[in-house]
């Protein structure tokens, strides 16, 4: 005779999952039959190995494409994880007797499937304002997770009431319809005792008698993809997730602890904390804990609670081992309240070949994935190092975000600066990447040669199948930060070939940066450059030649712009010094002294926009190629009254970006520019006013106060010249003019102190 016992749970309980332990162990089932996707079944036996530690999470996935997945996550106080535990050690079968994924993933949807969204309401909401409680997570601890057992057959009537007149959803009636198939099978195989355990929800559903022939019917003809099924580790920080069966739990270190900790529990946490809070340095005494055990048990006692909840010890926490301060209570928050527990799978988990790389590479390279956020600092001089960052580049280039760089700026060429933390996320992201390749190099080299394209020819236009031009050489950069060798020369003939039939040179301009740090930093990393000195050659030269056409008629907006790639061509070419030259065979000019050629034959022109004038100026007297007294005659054409005063603003802010020191140690220069200034008028100034303001306003406090300084000594010098220049007459009825305003003044505020002392009196 078969006889079938429905534990009913909360999925991530830790009172069930005790609960369900000491059960299992008294009925002694046959067979284990628990809420998850049948195609694990076969991975269940892994539970035995252990290396597999939880948190960990069942994937289930639609192979080859990206997106389509769902997870079942398992923590240590998960009732169904202490089933699987139960059965690998009693020896017994486990199944899992949900809908299969492969139904569930056939039709896809922007949330993944879950017990919550099956309802129309909520059912511990309903029992827990029956019993009196305004809080239904507060209820259930109350009467369940705080007993130390789970009153099973209550637990069943209960939901019996609530589901009374519901009508299941069209999922929810086929999930539940599967559930009753399975257990039928089992008990057709021949099973004796049969234990299942599902979310409390289902085990009035499951109780039913309902023929065999109408969940058949209910279950014929539904959609089916082929999935695929896995282990991967999971952290605490995502048991909050909606997936899988979609019960999240928003305080998993707490509810470890719970189950972890069954005998007092109250003075295990709050020792705990008190740790905590130490390390930080904070004062945290026995005493303390003494006082905030004593503090929590008290607010449950006036609640009526049987033990102190997450919420007694957090406010105890507060009140006395944080002193009110609520930085402290964040601190505990994320270190115990959520925690960020990473689990492990073993090697033998079923795993794609990508997979197996990366985690044979990340214990050569001595870098443990972890879910709490580390910081990592990588010498390229030394080969572990150097190694370690061609490992993290080639996982960005996969999508895997495992590693963000972060700015070193001052620690010099050979130094990179990481910040490493490992998602649950990444080995889905690593399945997905496995159609590129069995190893992360290859996977790496594969996907950018997609990204990249192919090279366009001579009859495609230059907008064809390849990338578009400052993608491809940001690809050169990441090529050469990855090192991937077998990709590097595709995206160069690329490259090469785009930027050959590119004809905006503005394009060119943009994409000629990136070349030239992708060629530089190779250099530092010592990897090869091959093929990347002709093609920044090629582009420079185009430059060179198409920037006097594209540089004449722009207006504002256009001359800004092209100021950015002016800038950054300027930058390009001191990377690129003489390397290229010497590429070429030493006969042709340096690529700065080309480009510097190129700006002098442009600056002599007349119809330059005043930004493009006033930079050309500054590079080519930074470069040494006009000395200060050209600049000052470049500078005092620009400032002529035939000028409109905002092309002379223009002309200024081009020259002076972000930078006053020319002013500050050049008189001529400073002269040049207070004589334009005084001498506009009041409408003049006004229209140039938010020029001037955007150029001195980009100074340095010091450079500010420097040309203030000298400008004051100007106005000293000319108040020495002879004052017969002076208008006496005009003079003097200024200064009685000024004088009777002043008398005025202090005559109304000797009156107005006279009324008050009258007032007081």
């Amino acid at each position: 005779m078969t006889s079938t016992d429905l534990l009913g749970v909360r999925h991530h309980g830790p009172g069930s999952a005790r609960a369900v332990r000491d059960e299992l162990a008294r009925l002694r089932p046959d067979i284990v039959l628990i809420e998850g996707p049948p195609e694990a079944d076969a991975l269940v036996a892994l539970a035995a190995d252990p290396d597999l530690r939880p948190p960990v999470a069942l994937l289930a996935h639609v192979p080859g494409e990206p997106g389509r997945a769902a997870y079942w996550p398992f923590a240590e106080f998960s009732p169904e994880w202490q089933a699987i535990r139960y059965a690998a050690e009693a020896g017994v079968p486990a199944r899992f007797c949900d809908l299969p994924a492969a139904h569930g993933l056939a039709a896809p949807r922007e949330d993944e499937p879950g017990d919550e969204e099956d309802l129309d309401r909520d059912p511990l909401g309903e029992l827990a304002y029956a019993a009196g409680y305004d809080d239904p997570e507060r209820w259930w601890e109350d009467v369940v997770e705080h007993r130390g057992d789970t009153p099973f057959r209550v637990i069943a009537e209960a939901m019996a009431a609530v589901r009374d007149g519901h009508v299941p959803s069209e999922r929810e009636a086929r999930r539940e319809a599967h559930m009753r198939r399975t257990v039928r099978r089992a008990a057709k195989e021949g099973f004796g005792r049969i234990a299942v355990v599902c979310g409390a929800w289902h085990v009035p559903a499951l109780a039913l008698p309902v023929p065999a022939r109408a969940d058949d019917a209910l279950l014929r003809g539904l959609p089916k993809v082929k999935v695929e099924v896995t282990w991967v580790p999971w952290t605490y920080g995502r048991l909050g997730s909606w997936s899988g069966y979609g019960a999240g739990v928003a305080s998993p270190g707490w509810y470890d602890h719970l189950f972890t900790s069954p005998d007092r529990p109250v003075e295990r946490w709050l020792t705990a904390a008190a740790g905590v809070l130490r390390e930080e340095g904070l004062p945290v005494s026995s005493a303390h804990v003494i006082e905030a055990v004593r503090l929590a048990q008290s607010l449950a006692a006036l609640r009526g609670r049987p033990l102190a909840g997450l919420g007694e010890v957090t406010e105890a926490a507060r009140a006395v081992l944080c002193e009110g301060d609520d930085l402290p209570v964040e601190l505990i928050q994320r270190r115990m309240v959520v925690g960020e527990r990473l689990g492990r799978v073993p090697d033998s988990t079923p795993m794609v070949p990508l997979q197996r790389d990366l985690r044979d590479q990340q214990r050569r390279l001595r870098l443990k994935p972890t879910a709490l956020e580390r910081e990592l600092d990588l010498d390229l001089r030394k080969p572990l190092d150097l190694e370690r960052s061609k490992l993290l580049h080639r996982l960005i280039l996969l999508g895997v975000g495992w590693g963000t760089p972060r700015d070193s700026r001052g620690k010099g060429t050979f130094r990179e600066s990481w910040t490493l933390i490992w998602g649950p996320e990444n080995d889905l992201l690593l399945i997905e990447a496995g159609v590129y390749g069995t190893t992360v190099e290859a996977a790496a080299s594969a996907r950018v040669r997609e990204h990249a394209g192919d090279a366009p020819s001579a009859g495609t236009p230059a907008n064809g199948e390849a990338a578009p031009l400052d993608v491809l050489t940001t690809l050169v950069e990441k090529c050469l930060l990855a090192d991937l060798p077998d990709a590097l020369p595709h995206v160069l003939s690329v490259l090469s070939a785009r930027a050959a039939l590119d004809t905006d040179v503005t394009r060119l301009m943009a994409a000629l940066p990136a070349v030239a740090r992708a060629q530089r930093y190779g250099d530092v990393r010592g990897t090869s450059t091959a093929g990347l000195a002709s093609i920044a050659e090629a582009m420079l030269t185009r430059v060179c030649v198409g920037l006097p056409a594209t540089i004449s008629g722009i207006g504002d907006e256009a001359a800004a712009g092209l100021l950015t790639h002016i800038d950054g061509v300027n930058s390009a070419v001191v990377l690129l010094g003489d390397a290229n030259a010497a590429a070429a065979g030493g006969g042709s000019p340096a690529p700065r002294d080309r480009w510097l050629a190129a700006l002098r034959l442009i600056a002599d022109r007349s119809d330059l926009h005043g930004l493009i004038d006033g930079r050309l100026t500054r590079i080519l007297f930074d470069a040494g190629t006009v000395d200060a007294d050209q600049v000052a005659v470049r500078l005092s054409r620009a400032m002529s009254p035939g000028n409109p005063p905002a092309r002379t603003a223009s002309w200024v802010e081009g020259f002076l970006p972000g930078d006053g020191l020319l002013l500050v140690h050049d008189a001529r220069l400073l002269a040049l520019v207070d004589d334009w200034l005084t001498a506009l008028t009041l409408d003049q100034f006004t229209g140039v006013l938010p020029l001037l303001r955007r150029t001195f306003g980009a100074f340095a406090p010091p450079e500010r106060r420097s040309i203030g300084e000298r400008v004051r000594a100007r106005g000293g010098d000319a108040a020495a010249a002879p004052t017969a220049e002076v208008d006496g007459g005009r003079a003097a009825a200024a200064v009685q003019t000024v004088r009777r305003i002043l008398q005025a003044a202090a005559a109304a505020q000797t009156a107005g102190a006279r009324e008050g002392t009258s007032g007081g009196r």
